[in-house]
């Protein structure tokens, strides 16, 4: 059966290491800036991970580099001891926007990866095992200006997950959604996380997001950022992992993290590389 065979990644895969990171870009006016430095995070197969951090710090820097559509200028990324020299199908990303082609149906938007890899037809029941698996069955022939933010975004994680990558990065996936579709899309994201068991390492902004979602929050500093704090949240899957926004252990861990995060005054104005 498909769901069985798409259920859960191989043992001891999706492993992030970073040594030493540093990340430097040269301004238009030829002046440098530091986004990283001496960055280094070991992130285990199957770990759900979320960074904070002040903005403009230089957390999609991070993502961008794990995804290899950058290159550290100093140090080095590897996936499960391979050293990330650019892009690859094992590691599926997904932007704050939908990033869908409008011309293409939600069918051929999720199946486009597969289809420029070669690899459609040997993977075609995939696809719509993933638009099931993100509750777009019904929707496959609706095009992104027919569905709603969230269910754009529901695409958007089954084009990312349907090539089955070792880790999945997502860039503020729901900084765009209102309120009460980003709690719902929350507990989907954790739902297919339990169902997947993909590494998983998020970019976002809101605390309370972070402590839901996540096994290990990374704090990062300002600009040049390296990780201030790691904070453990609780694990585990299923009954083991609820987590109620209002009790005790998750408004002391928001309040330590915004501890952390008192940097007033501290923050660099935002570079729009960063």
């Amino acid at each position: 059966m498909v769901a069985a065979k798409l259920t859960k990644q191989r043992e001891g895969m999706g492993n992030i290491t970073a040594r030493d990171i540093g990340k430097e870009f040269i301004r238009p006016d030829g002046k440098r800036t530091i986004a990283l430095s001496n960055l280094n995070v070991d992130i285990k197969a199957g770990e759900f991970i979320c960074l904070i951090g002040p903005s403009g710090c230089g957390k999609s820097t991070f993502l961008r580099l794990i995804a290899g559509l950058s290159k550290p200028t100093f140090g080095e990324i590897r996936l499960d001891n391979q050293l990330i020299k650019g892009p690859g199908y094992e590691r599926g990303l997904v932007f704050q926007d939908s990033t869908l082609f409008p011309w293409l149906n939600i069918y051929d938007n999720i199946a486009y990866g597969l289809k420029i890899r070669r690899v459609f037809k040997q993977h075609k029941q995939d696809v719509n095992e993933f638009i099931r698996l993100v509750g777009l069955a019904g929707f496959e022939k609706a095009y992104p200006h027919q569905l709603s933010g969230g269910m754009a975004q529901r695409a958007s994680l089954a084009r990312a997950l349907v090539s089955n990558p070792k880790i999945l990065l997502l860039d503020e996936p729901l900084g765009a959604l209102d309120a009460f579709t980003r709690m719902n899309m929350q507990d989907e994201i954790l739902r297919i996380w339990k169902e997947r068991d993909t590494t998983m390492l998020m970019v976002t902004h809101d605390v309370d997001e972070a402590i839901y979602l996540s096994d290990r929050v990374f704090v990062m500093t300002p600009r040049p950022a390296k990780i201030e704090e790691i904070i453990e949240v609780n694990s585990g899957r299923g009954e083991n992992r609820g987590r109620q926004r209002d009790s005790g252990d998750f408004l002391r861990l928001r309040s330590k993290i915004l501890q952390i995060l008192d940097f007033t005054g501290k923050t660099p104005p935002p570079e729009y590389y960063l």
